[in-house]
């Protein structure tokens, strides 16, 4: 139904002791998948452009374009989808930081 009409979907990990004892963003990434049927393409949205718009901050973050916060990570895959589908591993080449290496 949400896809239907096209609502905007964040994923996240509400890391919390009690209820979500995780917080790992591509376990969050992969379960959207894998359990509640997102495809790669809208996970990536979801904690990109989606997960800016949900927080209020989608004129400044969630996308990599000209005016916007420079954060960002760089990964080392082939293709996006192997960051949802392989949680387990770290890919993380860099990270970019308000337009810095670090």
């Amino acid at each position: 139904l949400l896809r239907r009409y096209q609502v905007p979907v964040a994923v996240a990990s509400d890391f919390n002791p009690g209820t979500s004892p995780f917080c790992s963003l591509h376990l969050a990434m992969n379960m959207a998948c894998v359990q509640f049927g997102l495809t790669p393409e809208e996970a990536w949205a979801g904690v990109t452009r989606h997960a800016a718009r949900a927080l209020g901050r989608q004129a400044t973050h969630g996308q990599i374009r000209a005016g916007y916060r420079a954060d960002f990570v760089v990964w080392d895959a082939e293709q996006p989808v192997e960051i949802v589908y392989e949680p387990g591993r770290n890919p993380l080449y860099q990270r970019v930081y308000r337009g810095k290496i670090s």
